[in-house]
């Protein structure tokens, strides 16, 4: 039962949109492992965000949905280190302001690079909600 759970609670928050969207049919393809690495995200805004830090019941992070996800173009040089994927993908959930006091929505992008199996991630600038691009 826990285990359906966590995987119905893994689906909605990667429910991201585009071509890169990762799916249990691809799992050994371009973006295995992204899904994880997106829940390892998840966990460190949870862990570490600002607007996930109070303590007080109903001032908790909740509600994060992967809201975009998109391809980005792996370079000459990108190729040549060895690079196999590379994409952006945006979060949102909402929190709580402790200086205002007030609940506040929060959002963060990320660049996610494949080089060999391994994923690394890395802020990435504001991008357009729905689409990914570059703001």
């Amino acid at each position: 039962m826990i285990r359906s759970l966590a995987a119905v609670a893994a689906l909605s928050i990667l429910g991201g949109c585009g071509p890169a969207a990762t799916t249990a049919a691809d799992a050994g393809g371009q973006f295995a492992g992204l899904d994880g690495e997106i829940l390892k995200w998840r966990a460190e805004i949870v862990k570490s965000g600002p607007l996930c830090q109070s303590a007080a019941e109903g001032q908790k992070c909740q509600g994060f949905e992967v809201a975009c996800k998109a391809e980005r173009t792996i370079t000459p040089a990108d190729r040549a280190a060895g690079v196999t994927a590379k994409l952006v993908a945006a979060m949102d959930w909402n929190g709580w302001d402790s200086k205002l006091k007030e609940a506040q929505a929060g959002s963060e992008a990320a660049l996610f690079t494949k080089t060999g199996p391994a994923w690394t991630r890395a802020p990435h600038a504001p991008v357009n909600m729905s689409s990914c691009a570059d703001l």
